[in-house]
């Protein structure tokens, strides 16, 4: 039988393939995109868009609690859990239906079933043979990682299974308090749930900056959400209808335990063995800064390579990888200054080094701290609990990290991203005039503390 042939094969169509496909298609490239599962891969279908759909029908709720404070008296909100899931899956078909739409606008050809690579350029799919004449793009992204002592099953699920219950339950175990868990733990808890959270290391968001896992730990606290800190899940006993653990000298239930420890690559299945691919120390797919793999003609994108497990990041790699299969150079990512977000509330955001990471490394480090409070669109709109902090090199006025905790945290890091990308550093940003009365103004602020002027506090 004949290979079917295309300029570019891509497997997996999340984030990172699709985009790729995209990209490659805009760049005068034939290519076809390999689905096993639903358009839009993980992000799309069971994690990040149907998360953020929850967390925004927990922030509305949250907004009409707090109605009394803005001179409006409305009664206790009652959450249909049933209508806001009907919603959460309006906003995927939607956006499943958006990917669709661009596939063929972009003639990408989508092609269902699950793909192994059969040699060099060779893909296999259900028994039918296709062929890159230029490369393959691996994007299949990750799977769930469990804790020892625990396996998946009855009343033990990982996050995608949290964001998809259909009837909201009485109790919530998490294990794992990473920005997952803890998108989990804070929607829940809005909901009603009770809600404990569990971390073996110190603190809540243990990669984040000190100073804002404080606050987020705080927020929790007023969320009724109890989290154990420093504490390991120990034995696990699942009933027909709830879930027993041990944890320190205690014992707990719920109706759920969910499992946040982390995700591992997704490559079984794929003869990876066959093709000779090469692994790094972590087990993921070792690649260059253009995505090439040890393999001539196959690149690898996304959370099945190193750096941080973000849509944005895929999709950035994968564009890297299709201009540089075109005869490009495009530049290779610095991982170190991708946004990174997480949309608990209050939301938390940040790029870059933490304070303590950047002495760790020997940097003459300046901080700027600025509570949302100290500008006036903080007291507006009732949010003074907020916090932007800067972490910046004395020496050169370089932007080493930027960490955001409060409401609009995901919008505002990304003027101290582009700012670090356009090479400005804090000083530049203390200097650019922000419009008033602003959040923004608590990023200007913060500058100007890292900088030694700071004017309203």
């Amino acid at each position: 039988m004949a290979k079917e042939s295309f300029d570019c094969i891509i497997i997996g169509s999340g984030p990172g393939g699709y985009v790729a496909a995209i990209r490659a298609a805009q760049l005068g490239l034939s290519a076809a995109v390999i689905e096993k599962d639903k358009i839009g891969g993980r992000c799309l279908n069971y994690a990040c868009i149907p998360a953020k759909a929850l967390l925004r029908s927990a922030d509305i709720v949250s907004e009409i609690r707090d109605a009394a404070e803005f001179g409006i008296t409305v009664s206790e909100p009652t959450v249909d859990f049933s209508a806001v899931c009907a919603r959460r899956e309006e906003v995927i078909g939607t956006l499943v239906g958006g990917v669709e739409m661009l596939m063929k606008k972009n003639k990408v050809e989508l092609i269902h079933g699950a793909a192994e690579i059969t040699g060099v350029k060779s893909v296999s799919v259900d028994g039918r043979e296709l062929e890159a004449t230029k490369a393959i793009i691996l994007a299949t992204g990750s799977v769930s990682r469990s804790i020892p002592g625990a396996t998946f099953g009855a009343r033990v699920i990982d996050t995608a299974e949290a964001w998809a219950l259909e009837e909201l339950p009485k109790s919530l175990a998490v294990v794992g308090s990473g920005p997952s868990g803890c998108e989990i733990a804070s929607a829940y808890a809005r909901f009603g749930v009770k809600v404990e959270l569990f971390e073996a290391l110190d603190r809540v968001l243990p990669a984040e900056d000190k100073d804002i896992s404080k606050l987020v730990e705080r927020s929790f606290a007023k969320q009724e959400i109890t989290v154990h800190s420093s504490t390991l899940i120990g034995e696990i006993k699942a009933a027909k209808n709830s879930v027993s653990y041990s944890y320190a000298d205690a014992e707990g239930e719920a109706d759920w335990l969910v499992i946040a420890a982390g995700r591992g690559a997704d490559v079984e299945g794929l003869g990876l063995g066959a093709a000779g691919l090469e692994l790094d120390e972590h087990g993921l797919i070792a690649v260059d800064g253009h995505q090439r793999t040890s393999v001539e003609g196959i690149y690898a994108i996304g959370d099945i390579v190193h750096g941080p497990a973000l849509a944005h990041k895929a999709s950035e790699e994968g564009i890297i990888a299709t201009e540089a299969i075109a005869g490009e150079d495009p530049a290779p990512l610095d991982y170190i200054d991708i946004p990174r977000a997480t949309f608990c509330a209050p939301n938390v955001a940040s790029f870059g080094l933490t304070e303590e990471q950047a002495k760790e490394q020997g940097f003459d480090v300046t901080v700027g701290k600025v509570p949302y409070g100290a500008v006036g669109a903080g007291t507006l709109y009732g949010d003074r609990a907020g916090l932007v902090k800067i972490v910046g090199d004395k020496e050169y006025g370089e932007l080493l990290g930027g960490h955001v905790v409060g409401a609009k945290a995901t919008e505002l890091i990304q003027e101290l991203v582009n700012a670090k990308l356009l090479e400005g550093g804090y000083p530049e940003v203390a200097r650019s005039i922000h419009g008033h009365p602003t959040m923004s103004e608590a990023v200007l602020e913060a500058a100007r503390a890292a900088d030694g002027w700071l004017i309203h506090g």
